[in-house]
């Protein structure tokens, strides 16, 4: 779950927003994390199988639906992320060798992470633990750097562009799909349930408890990021998409100096790196469970106890043509969009089962926790389109294709035509 978005998100949203507002948005963005969490573990506790939004929604609402989910999470969930985190790295990456080009930076790990998944599951534990660890050292090292010899109290820098009353609500629901997205993760567990040891208990324990401590960390790096701004520094150089991506390198620099920002910068590219690596892990067997299910291709399934070779280079691909096409800012606020819509159907799934008389019945808490999800769901999602039409051109485009396909892959399987 926990990722470099915050490390992200926190240069954009204080050229808009004051110190105040970030925090409180952080603290929201944690709550309805929890809240989709609780809701998640009671979709759980009816469907304990992988595939995530895939499988709930096919198996609790309809195959179509759960097929929409399939393709979000093939664009949105995981290929565009990988792009997002790729595209990331390369301006840090710069600050260490000044020249290098960030597209090609990211595009050389979108390759590497692709063949360390594609042939062999112990390579892949393996280097991904080993890169766990450092998003570890990353975020508990900043944090402690922060806490030890940054500033104590409250900041007197205000935002570039400031916002009041009406303005100011709609400015806040647009930068909390940004929040969301760094959140997103929460639910990474369901994609696996099957491989859990009674999955109906670990599950469900494993996002709750998860979402909770990764909340106290992410206000807390905002804390060490907003409390260590100047005016200066929100003035001179929170204008272009470089600078405000590499803001933590800026704020390190300025904590630790030359040297350390240069070691900030090491650790964020390998964190982002581990961030590629992970959806690079897990998004493929989404697409192998479609394939198991007749929606994919077979061959996309794979075999055996290999990984999903075809899975794991159609993702890669995407990727890389996302990352080539779109910009940082832009995949963020797409991805964050979809993934909260998808997110959002899933819980409501809950509400369909709980009216139509099915058993087990899920209780009033999650109900309760899906509704509040839903509603600041619906609330973003309006907002976003306020300012992005981009973000509805990207939910009808994978409603009609992802339909296109499901038509088409229904037709040829009643027809009886090979499913390769």
């Amino acid at each position: 779950m926990i990722g470099t978005g915050v490390f992200v998100s926190a240069g954009f949203m204080a050229a808009k927003m004051t110190f105040g507002a970030i925090l409180l948005a952080w603290l929201v963005g944690g709550v309805l994390a929890m809240a989709g969490a609780r809701a998640y573990a009671a979709v759980a506790e009816l469907v304990p199988r992988s595939g995530g939004e895939y499988r709930y929604l096919s198996d609790l609402v309809h195959p179509w639906l759960g097929y929409i989910a399939g393709w979000t999470s093939f664009l949105a969930g995981f290929s565009a992320p990988v792009a997002l985190a790729a595209g990331t790295a390369g301006p840090f990456a710069a600050t260490l060798f000044p020249g290098l080009n960030p597209e090609i930076f990211g595009a050389a790990l979108i390759i590497l992470a692709t063949l360390i998944h594609a042939f062999d599951l112990r390579v892949s534990k393996a280097v991904q633990d080993a890169l766990a660890v450092v998003k570890i050292v990353l975020v508990f090292g900043f944090i402690a750097v922060g806490i030890a010899v940054g500033q104590k109290q409250m900041p007197t820098w205000q935002p570039l562009e400031p916002t009041h009353g009406s303005a100011a609500v709609e400015l806040f629901f647009q930068q909390l799909v940004f929040v969301m997205y760094a959140y997103s993760g929460w639910n990474t567990a369901v994609y696996a349930a099957e491989e859990f040891k009674d999955p109906q208990r670990t599950v469900p324990r494993s996002m709750v408890i998860g979402t909770a401590l990764v909340t106290v960390l992410y206000l807390l790096v905002n804390w060490v990021m907003g409390a260590n701004l100047t005016q200066e520094t929100v003035q001179t150089f929170l204008k272009g998409d470089s600078s405000q991506i590499t803001l933590g390198h800026l704020v390190t620099t300025q904590l630790l100096g030359a040297v350390g920002g240069q070691v900030m910068s090491v650790l964020v590219v390998l964190a982002l790196f581990s961030s590629i690596s992970a959806m690079t892990m897990v998004g493929p067997r989404v697409y192998a469970t479609m394939a198991r299910d007749g929606f994919l291709p077979r061959r996309f399934a794979g075999s055996g106890d290999k990984p999903p070779l075809l899975s794991v280079l159609l993702q890669g691909v995407l990727a890389l043509a996302i990352l080539l096409t779109h910009k940082p800012n832009e995949i963020m606020t797409n991805v964050g969009v979809l993934l909260t819509l998808t997110s959002a159907l899933t819980v409501a799934a809950l509400f369909l089962v709980r009216f139509r008389g099915s058993s087990p019945k899920p209780g009033l808490v999650p109900l309760l926790c899906a509704a509040v999800f839903i509603a600041f769901s619906i609330w973003m999602f309006r907002a976003t389109l306020n300012v992005s039409r981009e973000s509805a051109m990207w939910v009808g485009g994978i409603v009609v294709a992802g339909t296109i396909a499901y038509v088409a892959t229904r037709i040829l399987r009643r027809d009886g035509l090979p499913e390769k």
